[in-house]
């Protein structure tokens, strides 16, 4: 089932418009697919210069990589700070020039007591718009 902004919210430790995701799709032990609408929001609190830069889509791929943790801690995830990014590619400039709906999605490839790394992307339909690979320090 999927869950909703508001349920998302309570996942992370961002709120309001902050809260980029709009939907999680679907989930298990090692990945998320969440939706995002934001990216086209004219109130955005990414938003520079007229537009949300592709960088931006790192913070998209960060939040969806918290809610994976608060989901499997049953909604009550440890705080963790984003150590390093790595690989990141951007296939776009700005994000909201791309389609009404993004797909964002998490793989775990780490986890311990201290730390968690995941490979993340955004896609418009098929096409790949930003990629790469962080890792969190937990709390």
């Amino acid at each position: 089932m999927p869950l909703n902004h508001a349920q998302l919210c309570a996942l992370i430790p961002h709120a309001d418009a902050m809260c980029l995701l709009h939907t999680v799709e679907s989930w298990d032990q090692d990945s998320i697919v969440c939706t995002a609408v934001s990216h086209r929001d004219a109130a955005s609190p990414l938003r520079l210069d007229g537009g949300v830069p592709a960088l931006c889509g790192i913070e998209f791929g960060a939040q969806a990589m918290a809610v994976h943790g608060g989901l499997l801690a049953g909604g009550s995830a440890r705080r963790g700070f984003l150590a390093s990014v790595r690989n990141v590619q951007l296939a776009v400039t700005t994000l909201d020039e791309c389609g009404p709906l993004l797909t964002v999605q998490a793989v775990r490839l780490l986890n311990n007591e201290a730390n968690q790394m995941y490979e993340f992307n955004l896609r418009d339909g098929e096409r790949l718009l930003v990629s790469g690979r962080a890792a969190v320090f937990l709390q």
